[in-house]
């Protein structure tokens, strides 16, 4: 194909197509949409001892830049969307947390407007419904059973926005509210869960189909009662959710996970609160307070790990250097597994002719140096 005027040209790079990675790649971009290769007579930008990558596709997501997705106002959100977008992640669903139910309610329906925009490519509702004993950093008195007509209430309110809820599915009504999320095309994801093996399978067969941020905020693997993490892994319905920043995770367990699920059904994510590419500082997470210390968001009553201050970015380069994951496992993980999960592979999370020209351009170390949006340089490369 021939390259047109108006065409970016990106050659010399190592490019991780689903199909494997190519050496000294050329990719072509018109219009904000991948063309394929350009021939070798068009001008080029140079990436020589770089790699292009698809752009990151985050299915968990509460925040950054200093700005909430659950309460902040718009110019907040799309802050927050702008500082990720800046660490790679082209595509993010926003996660609220747990709150009163019309207040969520009136919050879908706010986060609605700026999905239909184009500027977020989701909901994610994390609590209400979620178990008192393993509520991590959401707020007890506020938490609720998933009655069926609550969970529809909030999927409603999204006006068709509603990707993903995550349960406690061992709770009364649970499994109903399993099977209405499967009906309506909404994720019912299994997370903050005290359920044993047996009600994880039964979960499962109901149709929940994510693990949320495997194994926190739930039991531990237990030679005797296996708990959920073990139901979790071994079925292949199931996508796990990671958080690799070095503190929700040991290297072991996220090897055990990929080894166990394999790279197909992991799916990074950040699990972000409005620290992440912020700073240190005293920070709001719903109603309770966080102190960021180092990096590490801890509730200020009770030390509890909340959220994080993760950019997938981040996550790459510690699953690349640090996990020695084959880069075509981090890419599936990073951007085609969720892509895939969201119901938009045929648009994001490859490189592939015809899909929306998101990628990211990384150096040999897998220090971000490009972000590319639909073809609009987010982060231009300063490539020589």
């Amino acid at each position: 194909m021939a390259a047109s005027a108006e065409s970016t040209v990106l050659a010399g790079a190592r490019v991780v197509l689903p199909t494997g990675t190519v050496e000294n790649g050329r990719v072509i971009i018109e219009g904000g949409r991948i063309a394929g290769a350009a021939p070798d007579s068009a001008p080029a930008r140079d990436l020589s001892g770089h790699w292009v990558v698809p752009g990151f596709v985050d299915i968990h997501n509460h925040g950054g830049g200093g700005a909430s997705f659950t309460s902040g106002s718009v110019e907040d959100v799309l802050k927050g969307v702008r500082t990720h977008r800046e660490h790679g992640t082209t595509t993010l669903v926003a996660s609220t947390v747990t709150g009163e139910m019309d207040f969520l309610a009136h919050r879908a329906g706010f986060l609605s407007e700026l999905v239909e925009q184009g500027d977020l490519a989701g909901i994610h509702f994390e609590g209400p419904f979620i178990s008192p004993c393993r509520k991590g950093a959401h707020s007890e008195e506020l938490l609720r059973d998933p009655d069926p007509a609550e969970v529809r209430k909030l999927i409603d309110a999204a006006r068709g926005t509603a990707r993903m809820v995550t349960l406690a599915t061992e709770l009364p009504g649970g499994i109903d509210s399993v099977r209405l999320l499967a009906e309506h095309g909404v994720i019912a994801a299994i997370g903050h869960t005290d359920a044993t093996y047996e009600q994880t399978v039964e979960a499962i067969d109901a149709g929940a189909t994510v693990a949320t941020h495997l194994f926190n905020a739930m039991p531990a693997l237990g030679h005797r009662a296996p708990g959920p993490i073990a139901a979790l892994l071994e079925d292949e319905r199931i996508t796990v959710e990671l958080i690799n920043d070095g503190t929700h995770l040991h290297p072991a367990a996220l090897e055990l996970a990929f080894h166990r699920a394999g790279a197909g059904r992991v799916a990074f994510i950040t699990d972000a609160m409005d620290a992440a590419g912020f700073g240190d500082g005293r920070y709001q997470l719903g109603p309770l307070a966080v102190d960021v210390t180092d990096g590490v968001a801890r509730l200020v009553e009770g030390g509890s790990i909340a959220g994080s201050t993760l950019t997938l970015d981040t996550a790459f380069r510690r699953a690349a250097t640090i996990d020695r994951l084959p880069v075509e496992d981090v890419v599936r993980a990073i951007s085609a597994n969720p892509a895939k999960l969201l119901g938009v592979y045929d648009r994001v999370g490859s490189l592939e002719p015809g899909k929306d020209a998101d990628l990211v351009v990384l150096d040999g170390e897998f220090t971000l140096k490009g972000v590319m949006r639909k073809g609009e340089w987010v982060v231009e490369p300063q490539v020589r």
